[in-house]
């Protein structure tokens, strides 16, 4: 990404929301190494960055004046922060997902931000059945069993009816994305498989496409770019991966070798797994239990089916690569986990 500055020569100033997380770091990193002024609002303290010179503010989302003075003065925003998880209500993720998202947009109105590039996923188009390269005509889904889907997929239709003259918008769908200092995917695998209950679903053919954290994050930083300089980008939605659709399993037992984990062989029957899911659903949701289900549907139908997409959009309109390679990012996973691994 070539901006940096502005006009008058001072230093692009970009808000990343939940920018001690995750994605959200790469982010903020990716942005400092190109000359930004950085600002962070999140729930959490997050020394961390700022001791990179990060400004982090202590937000909830759902405080519209607060999220207002979080994005006073700022030329880009990107609204990373979101609940993420399996299970749990739709209120429970609405709050942040919707509310918050709808609040960010207030808040760049109401304080001339011009362009705003909102992660979002592609479970919003996701039915649970194999989605094999299909690209971002796919609708977006009006019914799931998942609260996360269904909020980000209301949150992603709000951003895109959002763009306008004043306000450029643009959303990132980035898949599966994992690599180092992963806090979702990865530390999952390796629990479970350290726990002895991981399982193939299904037939264990199905193919699908990730996101290495890197590209992720660099997507991210394209997308704002396009939006100062692609007019036909703004208002879009764009797929994310690693372009390199590989079958699910083995790359799940490539994540544990580089945790130095034997692969997982041993294999559940799809319907068996499905019902599984519903029936830790309902105890869930029936004896108000605290945590998520060890088993959903949703997370049935993730791994049991093939989940890849074009990204010829964001190849052709935001000029998006994935630079770091699969094996490569696995190198640097497995030499994170082996420095760090076990003081997470």
């Amino acid at each position: 990404m070539n901006e940096q500055s502005t006009d008058r020569g001072q230093p692009l100033k970009a808000l990343v929301t939940g920018g001690g997380g995750f994605l959200g770091r790469a982010i903020v990193v990716q942005l400092l190494e190109r000359g930004y002024q950085v600002s962070s609002c999140s729930r959490g303290r997050y020394p961390e960055i700022e001791r990179l010179g990060v400004q982090v503010t202590q937000v909830e989302l759902t405080d519209a004046e607060a999220v207002r003075a979080a994005c006073r003065g700022k030329d880009v925003v990107f609204h990373v922060a979101a609940k993420a998880g399996v299970g749990g209500t739709y209120e429970e993720y609405a709050r942040p997902n919707v509310r918050g998202t709808e609040n960010i947009i207030a808040a760049c109105r109401a304080e001339g931000v011009s362009r705003l590039v909102y992660t979002s996923s592609p479970s919003v188009v996701f039915n649970g059945r194999d989605m094999e390269g299909v690209d971002e005509s796919v609708p977006i889904l009006g019914r799931r069993c998942s609260p996360y889907s269904l909020t980000k997929a209301v949150a992603e239709r709000i951003v895109l009816a959002a763009n306008g003259p004043g306000l450029r918008t643009i959303a990132v769908r980035p898949h599966l994305i994992w690599g180092p200092r992963d806090t979702h995917i990865v530390p999952q695998i390796i629990a479970r498989a350290r726990a002895g209950k991981l399982r193939i679903i299904g037939r264990g053919h199905n193919l699908v496409d990730t996101t290495y954290v890197d590209n992720a994050a660099e997507a991210h930083l394209m997308a704002a770019e396009a939006l100062g300089k692609n007019p036909a980008a703004a208002g879009k939605a764009f797929f994310i991966g690693q372009g390199e659709p590989i079958m699910l399993w083995d790359m799940i037992n490539r994540i544990l070798a580089a945790a130095d984990l034997p692969p997982v062989h041993r294999r559940v029957p799809y319907p068996l797994a499905w019902m599984t899911g519903a029936v830790q659903e309902l105890v869930y949701r029936w004896l108000k239990l605290d945590g998520e289900p060890w088993m959903t549907r949703f997370l049935a139908n993730t791994l049991a089916t093939a989940h890849w997409f074009d990204i010829s959009a964001a190849r052709r309109e935001l000029g998006y690569e994935p630079r770091v390679s699969v094996a490569e990012g696995l190198a640097r996973l497995a030499a994170w986990l082996r420095e760090f691994g076990d003081k997470r």
